[in-house]
C-alpha cells in the first residue's frame, strides 16, 4: 500500500494538483485547478472520497468542507489553511502540511481566494458545500462545467 510519504513525492514529482488513495489502495493523480477535482468526486463518484488519503497543494476551508463530507480519512497539503481546521477537527480527520497560513492567496496576485470569501460564514462543512455548489450553480448557468 502506497504510505501518505509517496502520495506527497507523487505530488510533488509529478506537479499534479491533488494525489488520492482510494480504500481500495487504489491510487490516481488528479490535475485541475482549485477544488474542481474534488467537485467532481464528490458529485460523480463520492464513494472514491470515503476513507481516503489525499495529498494536496492547497487545503483551505472549500477543500477542508469537500473532503469532510465526503468521507476523506487522512490528508497532506503542502499549504494548509487554518480556517480549515475547525472542520477537519470536527470531522476526526487525520491532517498533516507543509505550510500553515492564515489564508489562502491566490496565485494571480495578493487577494484572498474567492471561495474561501465565499465559505467563511460557513459553520459545518455541509454549509461549505452546500454554499460552494450554489456559487458553482450560480456561476455556470444551471451547468455543471
Amino acid at each position: 500500500m502506497m504510505t501518505m510519504e509517496k502520495l506527497i513525492d507523487t505530488l510533488h514529482r509529478e506537479k499534479c494538483s491533488l494525489v488520492l488513495r482510494d480504500g481500495q489502495g487504489r491510487v490516481r493523480t488528479f490535475w485541475k485547478a482549485g477544488v474542481r477535482d474534488l467537485e467532481d468526486l464528490l458529485q460523480e463518484e463520492p464513494e472514491t472520497l470515503r476513507g481516503a488519503t489525499i495529498a494536496d497543494k492547497v487545503v483551505g476551508k472549500a477543500a477542508a468542507g469537500m473532503m469532510v463530507v465526503g468521507g476523506v480519512a487522512d490528508v497532506y497539503a503542502d499549504v494548509l489553511s487554518r480556517a480549515a481546521l475547525p472542520l477537519l477537527d470536527a470531522a476526526g480527520m487525520r491532517y498533516s502540511c507543509g505550510t500553515l497560513v492564515d489564508q489562502i492567496i491566490i496565485a494571480e496576485g495578493d487577494e484572498r481566494c474567492p471561495l474561501e470569501q465565499i465559505v467563511a460564514p460557513a459553520k459545518t462543512a455541509g454549509e461549505v458545500v452546500e454554499m460552494l455548489f450554489e456559487h458553482f450553480k450560480s456561476k455556470n448557468g444551471g451547468n455543471k462545467h
